[in-house]
């Protein structure tokens, strides 16, 4: 090999080492950056030249060319890169609900002194002060004044959850646009790792540290899967549905309801539509949604990821109130605001259905089931009949009744009256205490109450919400609000005690329950104590979930951290070892620098 040749040799360990040098400048250099990937160098031997070939020797006579710089690539892990990703998704599932189980406790104020437990307390005690005086307007109005102040707290409550709804709501909008955003970001950097690397030279390292990052951030808002082709292009899936893949970008489309206003992410290739007059597509989203919300939450099944799906949950898809504790609890129970919702109005229903009742005993009101009445019927002038019906005969400025004969409602609707006045003839079957039936029959106006309308929705019989006695539609009775003396209490020159005791009976009755699941029967008081207890414990059971999380999720990071993560004295240790074989090589060259001096010098002589 000729002493030129050698000086190539010599330079090619210098090129090599200064190169990786760099790069291990680099890596110390980004070893607090986030998401950045360590750096190793590749380096391979030069093609040898052979002098001369014998096959009766083990090897030719070869000399080589040096080294050269391979490439330098990134020390990831696969296995690692998805278990993160799949425990950070299931994390932000658990902290979105442990978030949002938060503001639900805040909503009620217990923690505060805008506490709802005062306002049941107060209203409870207002009772127990009409007991002792019924006849005394300052109890009355009292009474009557601590119903209003109940009733708005409930309000604010009720209408705080609707808000926290909408926010979420907002959210979920905000995630959807940023998945797309990430979607559309990982196409174009398909693109530009591709193009860079598609000479087999270069490595296009800080742009895939720019994609996995992305991959991470976008494995907390969904449970995604992606895989890496030959050319260096990362394909996406979301829930097991294609979000990037070859050059497209499947970007997830918001449905927003009429009703509610409430997005839904769905898959617009996988929709129906039909095109509107003005060239826009109403889609039909039915089995195109991105999440399948029907399916429980299970880590088993691994249904718990993405926080994107925990706000979804979190949210309900509607306003819930007492009624879809009746019809529709199996979807209710799933949403962590759409059950406070139901449960807390529930609450309010019962208070104000119960009391209500008791007035309206109290005005002569007749109710199939009550007070040995078995039925009554009312036949009106057209010969509509009325079968089933509670009511009572007309009976202006009677007792318990408005000044037009209706009877006194503590908790009124907005919407429409609780009672109806009709003229007819009615027929009341009464059954005695030895079970005796007898009927009456009466003509004239009677007053018959509105029943609240729940529908059945398998006979296509929607629910009327404008019949119900539901935070939506609930009021205190204007006029008993302004003249609460108008309840009187005073029955044929008496006072009326029974009636205050029945209402603070009513506050005593354990009779109630939260949901079907729960057997426990409760008063008022014991009813809104176990909703807080529920709310508590829940509470408790998504932080407790959470905690062991994030510890999953930190002993993954961090075993990740040692393949991906910098280590300062492991590079100040290469750095060292590429600063000796810069040096080797320097020294190298000068020594066959000096042997050619040498040799022109004496061969010059």
């Amino acid at each position: 090999m000729s002493l030129m040749s050698s000086l190539y040799v010599g330079a090619s360990g210098l090129q090599t080492s200064q190169n990786a040098l760099n790069t291990t400048a680099h890596n110390l250099s980004n070893a607090d950056t986030k998401g950045y990937t360590r750096q190793q160098v590749q380096q391979a031997s030069r093609p040898y030249v052979t002098l001369s070939t014998n096959p009766h020797s083990v090897s030719n006579q070869q000399t080589g060319l040096g080294t050269f710089y391979s490439h330098v690539k990134q020390v990831r892990n696969y296995f690692l890169d998805k278990a993160f990703r799949k425990e950070s998704g299931r994390s932000m599932f658990y902290q979105v609900s442990a978030e949002t189980m938060e503001e639900v406790e805040s909503l009620l104020g217990e923690l505060t002194k805008e506490s709802f437990q005062k306002a049941m307390s107060d209203l409870w005690t207002s009772v127990q002060e009409l007991v002792k005086t019924p006849s005394s307007s300052v109890c009355q109005g009292l009474f009557v004044q601590r119903a209003g102040e109940f009733l708005d707290r409930s309000a604010r409550i009720y209408n705080s959850l609707c808000s926290y709804q909408d926010n979420m709501n907002e959210k979920i909008r905000l995630n959807v646009i940023k998945i797309n955003k990430y979607g559309n970001q990982i196409l174009k950097l398909n693109e530009q790792i591709r193009n860079i690397e598609a000479g087999g030279i270069e490595h296009a390292n800080d742009l895939r540290d720019a994609r996995n990052q992305i991959l991470d951030e976008l494995g907390e808002l969904a449970d995604i899967n992606f895989a890496e082709n030959a050319h260096g292009e990362v394909s996406v899936q979301i829930e097991g549905v294609d979000f990037v893949k070859g050059d497209m970008c499947f970007e997830i489309g918001l449905y927003a309801d009429e009703t509610t206003g409430f997005y839904t992410p769905f898959w617009p290739m996988n929709a129906k539509f039909t095109e509107r007059a003005d060239g826009t597509r109403e889609y039909n989203i039915e089995g195109a949604a991105v999440f399948d919300l029907s399916r429980e939450i299970s880590t088993d099944l691994d249904t718990d990821i993405g926080g994107l799906k925990a706000m979804l949950h979190a949210r309900g898809d509607h306003r819930a109130d007492y009624t879809d504790i009746e019809t529709n609890y199996d979807n209710v129970s799933q949403s962590i605001i759409m059950n406070m919702q139901a449960e807390f109005d529930q609450l309010i229903h019962n208070v104000a259905s119960k009391l209500n009742s008791i007035l309206a005993g109290a005005a002569g009101v007749m109710t199939p089931g009550e007070n040995g009445v078995k039925d009554v019927e009312i036949t009106l002038a057209d010969g509509t009949v009325m079968k089933g019906v509670s009511a009572c005969k007309d009976e202006p400025g009677g007792y318990m009744r408005h000044e037009d004969g209706s009877p006194i409602q503590l908790f009124s609707k907005v919407t429409t009256p609780g009672y109806q006045k009709v003229t007819g003839q009615a027929t009341i079957t009464v059954v005695d205490e030895e079970g005796n039936e007898s009927t009456e029959t009466i003509q004239g106006d009677f007053w018959v109450y509105t029943e609240e309308h729940l529908g059945n929705p398998d006979k296509g019989d929607p629910m009327r919400p404008e019949t119900i006695y539901s935070l939506k539609n609930i009021q205190i009775d204007q006029e008993l609000q302004q003249s609460p003396s108008i309840l009187g209490f005073m029955k044929n020159g008496e006072e009326d005690r029974a009636t205050a005791e029945a209402l603070s009976g009513a506050f005593k009755e354990s009779c109630y329950t939260l949901n079907p699941n729960v057997n426990k029967t409760s008063t008022f008081l014991e009813y809104y104590d176990d909703l807080v207890a529920q709310v508590s414990n829940s509470g408790y059971a998504f932080r407790s979930v959470l905690a062991d999380q994030q510890n999953t999720v930190e002993s993954t990071s961090n075993a990740r951290e040692q393949v991906v993560g910098v280590s300062s004295e492991e590079e100040l240790s290469s750095m060292i070892k590429f600063q000796n074989a810069y040096n080797a090589s320097s020294r190298y060259i000068n020594a066959i620098s000096e042997m050619l001096e040498h040799i022109i010098t004496t061969l010059g002589r």
